[in-house]
């Protein structure tokens, strides 16, 4: 119950402005669960293209029990992921929708992610403790459930901008993949964006290195069933420790401010390149103040950073922890602390800042 003097100080039309947004939020939430479960039995995929269904007519395309599938359209339709016809008791998944819930090529698929908030709230314990006893908690740590959330929420990001934008924005490269170069992708996890660079450059040998296991093995599977695994080399390895000379390009896609030592890393990936080679490396989209990043995307990489970025950094040696939020002109610092002298900004989307650095 709070207390008298808190009492005479509340605004009561920003108490209700601030219980209608925590409303929300408390939907989307609850939500967050159905999408993982409309993903997992291809309730969207079912709809996909197949105009107003009743909830009995999906139930027969998606072999589920009616009444489940009818509390899962209703809430679905609720949330403004599907529409609903009264006069006809039917339902309909709009392209739009359609595109970003059971497309999984496109750019905009999202059920990637959810899988992602589905692993955090099972991950939740861990993260509490550590707030209290100042340790990490290790990528390997997360529930599995993280790293196939992970490589889908990613993969349609780069096949969408990868070859496209990312890649032509750095000093040669194109170039020299088409002739035949060697390029190491650190912290590749499940390997898709070692996958779509070793599927557009054919001439061109590739080196993908994960300190997760299980993650390097579901990555050479991956690449046999692309048909690039004789291009492809898959080891356990960590940023500062992985092998090879003479890239013409090492890529970190979405890890570097995930290292404990990400200065350490800047070093090795700077004796591993070849003389005229480039680093990319991919991170959040983020500004260098706090104030800045306080808007819908910051509040999701916020959010992500609390919960596996920061922890990730923390079990590691050194810990720096520098977030999914470092911005800029802190990510110049540690690159440069590794001996890079050429550091710039070569592409951004909205949700992220391409950077090349070069000896």
């Amino acid at each position: 119950m709070a207390s008298p003097a808190l009492s005479n100080v509340i605004d009561p039309s920003k108490l209700n402005a601030f219980m209608g947004r925590a409303v929300q939020d408390m939907g989307a939430a609850l939500h967050a669960a159905l999408v993982i479960v409309g993903d997992k039995l291809g309730l969207y995929k079912a709809m996909a293209g197949a105009g107003p269904l009743t909830s009995a007519e999906l139930a027969t395309k998606a072999h589920t029990d009616e009444r489940y599938t009818r509390e899962w359209l209703n809430a679905n339709a609720a949330s403004g992921y599907l529409t609903y016809d009264p006069a006809t008791k039917t339902y309909l998944l709009p392209p739009e929708q359609a595109f970003a819930l059971a497309q999984e090529d496109s750019p905009a698929f999202i059920p990637g992610a959810f899988q992602i908030i589905g692993a955090l709230m099972r991950d939740e314990p861990k993260i509490t403790e550590a707030f209290r006893t100042s340790k990490g908690v290790g990528w390997h740590e997360h529930d599995p459930q993280m790293f196939e959330g992970t490589e889908r929420f990613f993969r349609p990001n780069y096949a969408a901008n990868l070859m496209s934008s990312w890649l032509p924005s750095l000093t040669g490269v194109v170039a020299k993949l088409e002739k035949g170069g060697r390029v190491a992708d650190v912290g590749c996890g499940h390997g898709s964006s070692t996958i779509l660079m070793a599927k557009a450059y054919p001439n061109s040998k590739f080196f993908g290195f994960d300190y997760h296991p299980a993650s390097i093995e579901w990555a050479r599977n991956a690449a046999q069933k692309e048909g690039v695994a004789e291009r492809i080399t898959f080891e356990v390895a960590s940023a500062k420790q992985f092998p090879g000379k003479n890239y013409d390009l090492v890529a970190f896609f979405d890890c570097l401010h995930d290292m404990g030592d990400p200065v350490g890393a800047s070093a090795h990936v700077l004796s591993t390149l070849a003389s005229e080679g480039s680093w990319m490396i991919v991170e959040p989209y983020a500004n260098d103040k706090v104030e800045d990043n306080l808007n819908p995307i910051g509040r999701v990489f916020y959010s992500a950073s609390t919960m596996i970025c920061t922890p990730a950094s923390r079990s590691q040696e050194v810990g720096l922890a520098l977030g999914a939020q470092a911005g800029e002109t802190r990510m110049r610092e540690v690159v440069m602390s590794g001996g890079f002298s050429q550091f710039r900004r070569a592409s951004e989307t909205p949700f992220n800042l391409v950077y090349e650095a070069r000896a």
